[in-house]
């Protein structure tokens, strides 16, 4: 039982992932983050005006579920398993942040003035989450699908499209990393 508490390996992690990306790819499914949101505006009712969203979404049905699952597993994960001591943060990152005027998360998995609630009191903060949330749905429209759907599924069925995505989406977040960032911070 302590197993599941504690920190697991890359290697049992990534096992079990391709475990299941090889049940998906045998009964014929995909996995992705974004085909979600898809289901999500068609049962809204948005399929009657706009007609990419017009299809059967029960057929996704068990996608749903993982975004659930995902929901529920962020949230046993945070409130009962999270422990950040045994997260070794590099202090060239620690020292970079601290340059942008974000402290080290101490003692926790993330800063605070990052992911903390007070960011929400910002107007500032709050349209840089907004126009970074339409940013990512505008991406990951027009590259027909998110990061986990390229990088999960894709690159496990062989497809060059995704690959050519997943270097996209490592590069972009290189250049957020060392040139946006800063300017916004």
């Amino acid at each position: 039982m302590n197993l599941l508490f504690q920190t697991w390996s890359w290697s049992i992690s990534g096992f079990l992932i391709g475990m299941i990306m090889l049940c998906l790819i045998y009964f014929g499914k995909t996995f992705g983050m974004s085909s979600n949101l898809r289901s999500l505006c068609t049962i809204i009712g948005v399929g009657k005006k706009v007609s990419f969203f017009d299809f059967d979404w029960k057929a996704q049905r068990w996608n749903l579920v993982v975004v659930l699952g995902a929901m529920l597993g962020g949230f046993v994960a945070v409130h009962y398993m999270s422990d950040a001591s045994n997260v070794a943060i590099n202090p060239k990152t620690i020292a970079q942040l601290a340059t942008l005027g974000i402290d080290a998360p101490n003692g926790k998995l993330v800063p605070d003035a990052l992911f903390g609630s007070q960011i929400l009191e910002s107007p500032y903060h709050i349209f840089i989450l907004i126009i970074g949330g339409i940013l990512i749905g505008f991406g990951s429209r027009y590259a027909g699908g998110c990061t986990s759907g390229h990088a999960i599924t894709g690159l496990s069925s062989l497809q060059l499209p995704s690959l050519k995505a997943v270097i996209g989406f490592f590069v972009g977040g290189l250049i957020m990393a060392h040139f946006i960032l800063p300017l916004l911070f």
